[in-house]
C-alpha cells in the first residue's frame, strides 16, 4: 500500500548528520514524561551511509507513521501526537482495571511514553518530545476499537492515528469488553469528565457487548440509548463535540454470500439517537457489509485476527479506520481540517490485501480480547 506520507508527515533533509539506532527486530523507545496528556514528538530517520525504512507505532502499537523511505546521506523528519494517560481520577479514585490492562496493557496506563520502530531497516537519528495543548478525540468502546496489545489482534482505533496531522491527538479509553454499562460502572466516564474540554471529540462506539446484557427493560431501544445519552451530555456538559459510531457486523455470511444481522436492534439505536440528539453519525455497520461482501465468504477472514468472526487483523482495522476517515468527511465534521490528505474510501472497493505492507510485530502469546 504505497501512501505518500513522508510528503505529509514527514520532511526529507540533506544533511551530515552522524549516529542513529537500528535493529534487525522491532526497536523499542521509552521516555518518562511529567504527567498525562499530550506529547509532540519529532523523529529523525535516516543514516548518512545507508539507506532507511521506518514505520513507527506508539503505545500500544498505534500507527503513527508508515513507511518512511529515506535514501543515503537523506533524512527525514516526522512529527506526531501521542496521548500518554493513567488510571487516576483527578479528585480521587481510579478507573477499575481489568486484569489484562495491568499486565499486557499497562503500557496503555503508565506514564512512559512509548515508541517502537519497524520496517526493514529502521535507522532513528534522533529522538525530541514536548508536552502539547490541542484538540483531542476521546475514544470509548469495545475490543473493536480499543488498542489491542498483541498480534494477530488489532482496532480501527489504534490505525486512526496515522490519517491525523500532528496537530491533534487520538486518546483511546476503549477497552475489551465494554458495554456503556460497564464503561460508566468503571469509572471510564468518569475519568473523561476530568479530561474532556472545549474542542475536543468523544467517539462512541458500543454494542457488541450491550447487546448480551440481559434483566427487565434491559433492550436497545431502552436502557441503551439511555446510557449512549448520558455520554453525548457528558461530552457537551464540557464544550466537546460528540459522534456517535454503529458496531460493525460480524463475519456471519448466509448461503447466498451476503452478511446478515449479528447485532438486532443496536445499530438501529444507535441511529434514531443521532437523530434525536442532533449528533453526526459514522455507519460501520452500514459500511462493514458491502467490505465483507467484496472480499467474499472465503477471502473475508483476511480482515479478521485468525478464525476469529469479530476482532479484526492489522488489514482489516486499517480498513475499518479508512471508514472512519471517510465518515468524517461525509458527516462534514470541523475534523476534516486535521486529516491527512487521503483519498475517498469506497468499502465496496477496499484495498488489495496482499498490498497491504505495514509490518506485523513479532509473534507473541496473545490472549483473545474480552468480548465478541
Amino acid at each position: 500500500m504505497k501512501i505518500p506520507l513522508i510528503l505529509l508527515l514527514c520532511f526529507p533533509l540533506l544533511g551530515q548528520q552522524k549516529g542513529y539506532f537500528t535493529s534487525e527486530t522491532p526497536l523499542h523507545y521509552s521516555a518518562a514524561v511529567p504527567e498525562e496528556g499530550n506529547y509532540k514528538v519529532t523523529v529523525t530517520l535516516g543514516d548518512s551511509d545507508g539507506e532507511s525504512t521506518t514505520t513507527i507505532k506508539a503505545e500500544l502499537r498505534r500507527l503513527m507513521v508508515e513507511k518512511v523511505h529515506t535514501a543515503r546521506g537523506e533524512f527525514a523528519t516526522c512529527t506526531f501526537i501521542v496521548n500518554v494517560r493513567t488510571p487516576q481520577i483527578p479528585g480521587g479514585g481510579e478507573v477499575k482495571l481489568k486484569p489484562r490492562e495491568k499486565t499486557m496493557e499497562a503500557a496503555a496506563w503508565d506514564k512512559r511514553l512509548q515508541l517502537e520502530f519497524s520496517n526493514s531497516v529502521p535507522k532513528v537519528a534522533g529522538i525530541g518530545i514536548e508536552r502539547v495543548d490541542v484538540p483531542t478525540i476521546y475514544i470509548a468502546g469495545d475490543s473493536t476499537s480499543t488498542d489491542q496489545p498483541r498480534e494477530p489482534y488489532n482496532s480501527w482505533g489504534q490505525m486512526l492515528t496515522r490519517f491525523f496531522k500532528p496537530e491533534i491527538a487520538v486518546a483511546n479509553h476503549g477497552e475489551s469488553g465494554e458495554s456503556l454499562k460497564s464503561f460508566i460502572g468503571e469509572g471510564r466516564l468518569k475519568k473523561l469528565n476530568t479530561l474532556m474540554k472545549k474542542g475536543d471529540w468523544l467517539f462512541i462506539q458500543m454494542g457488541h457487548n450491550d447487546q448480551k446484557e440481559k434483566g427487565e427493560g434491559v433492550g436497545a431501544f431502552t436502557t441503551y440509548k439511555a446510557s449512549l445519552k448520558q455520554l453525548i451530555a457528558a461530552a457537551r456538559e464540557h464544550g466537546a463535540t460528540p459522534v456517535v459510531i454503529t458496531s460493525m457486523n460480524r463475519l456471519t455470511f448466509d448461503t447466498d454470500g451476503k452478511i446478515t444481522n449479528s447485532l438486532g436492534d443496536y445499530p438501529e439505536a444507535v441511529r434514531q439517537t443521532a437523530k434525536e440528539e442532533g449528533v453526526a453519525l459514522i455507519d460501520l455497520n452500514a459500511m462493514s457489509k458491502p467490505f465483507y461482501e467484496a472480499l467474499g465468504p472465503v477471502r473475508a477472514h483476511v480482515a479478521f485476527a485468525g478464525s476469529d468472526t469479530t476482532h479484526h487483523s492489522d488489514y482489516g482495522s486499517y480498513e475499518f479506520a479508512k471508514m472512519v476517515v471517510q465518515g468524517i468527511k461525509d458527516a462534514k465534521l470541523p475534523l476534516e481540517k486535521y486529516l491527512v490528505d487521503v483519498a475517498p474510501f469506497n468499502p465496496a472497493h477496499p484495498d488489495a490485501p496482499e498490498e497491504f505492507d505495514i509490518p506485523a510485530d513479532p509473534p507473541a502469546s496473545a490472549e483473545r480480547p474480552y468480548g465478541n
